[in-house]
């Protein structure tokens, strides 16, 4: 496959191929397409013009708008859902910290500055929640299916519950 793409006898690569030479190269797909800072320049589609490498790989990941306003489907909600994750994750963290150091606080002025930043902490991570639950809906409204959460994140989704009585049925 590789002979015959450096010998001009095979002109593309179907995608599944992409993605067994990338694996063959213990590399992401996305690196071969775009390979960010081994190519300066280079083209979002057939017959365009050069353009930065960074700029084609994020417009063909719907990470930046492409210039034909594109949908970029569900990518940017699977990536703010990613990001506030993350933001949970590290607000419980730092609210789990915060809680060590008021346990462990000699002055009662280590005290009351341990228990402020506990309650940012956790201030932020129930708004991060709540911001989650909200997009998680709003996926599920698109028709589709939302990101598996991390087993510390699952009660942020609200149980199923069933409107209909069983003897309306």
């Amino acid at each position: 496959m590789i002979a015959n793409l450096e010998s001009g006898r095979r002109a593309n690569l179907p995608l599944v191929d992409v993605m067994i030479l990338a694996a063959a190269l213990y590399t992401s797909p996305i690196c071969l397409i775009f390979p960010v800072g081994y190519v300066e320049e280079t083209q979002e589609l057939p017959f365009h013009e050069l353009i930065p490498t960074w700029e084609a790989m994020r417009k063909f990941t719907a990470e930046e708008p492409s210039h034909d306003a594109l949908d970029s489907g569900l990518i940017p909600d699977f990536n703010r859902h990613a990001s506030l994750v993350r933001t949970v994750e590290a607000a419980l963290r730092e609210t789990e910290r915060a809680e060590f150091a008021v346990k462990t606080a000699t002055t009662p002025t280590q005290c009351e500055e341990a228990e402020r930043r506990k309650d940012d902490y956790a201030k932020r991570a129930e708004e991060a929640k709540w911001s989650l639950l909200g997009l998680r809906e709003d996926i599920r409204e698109e028709g589709a299916t939302p990101p598996e959460l991390p087993p510390a994140l699952t009660d942020i989704d609200l149980p199923d519950t069933d409107d209909e009585d069983e003897d309306d049925i």
